[in-house]
């Protein structure tokens, strides 16, 4: 069983930056592609970040040049840079982690972006 929780929401004014983790525990195992979704009042979880056990990354185009996801295997912790941060970037933010046939999810961080 993976456990996997999040750290580093919270509020900050537009233009500003934060820096997510999330770390697992409760397996010897590298976990496998991590990801970060976000999830906005009144909308669908949306796929923010992607990052692979071999530190291959994909982002959505809304982020794509302000946010940087990273991880740290040694550790099983991965990142997300969130840089030049705007409102519509407020939405609580999750982890998912692939290990073994199955996906684990934090319980989220919430990101607050103020005008």
């Amino acid at each position: 069983q993976v456990h996997l929780v999040e750290s580093g929401g919270g509020l900050v004014q537009a233009g500003g930056s934060l820096r997510l983790s999330c770390g697992a525990s409760g397996t010897p195992f590298t976990v496998g592609t991590m990801d970060w979704f976000r999830q906005a009042p009144g909308k669908q979880r949306a796929l923010v970040a992607t990052i692979t056990d071999y530190g291959n990354t994909n982002y959505a185009d809304s982020v794509k040049g302000r946010f940087t996801i990273s991880r740290d295997n040694a550790k099983n912790t991965m990142y997300l840079q969130m840089n030049s941060l705007k409102p519509d970037d407020t939405a609580v933010y999750y982890c998912r982690a692939f290990l073994r046939g199955t996906y684990y999810w934090g319980r989220g961080t919430l990101v607050t972006v103020s005008s």
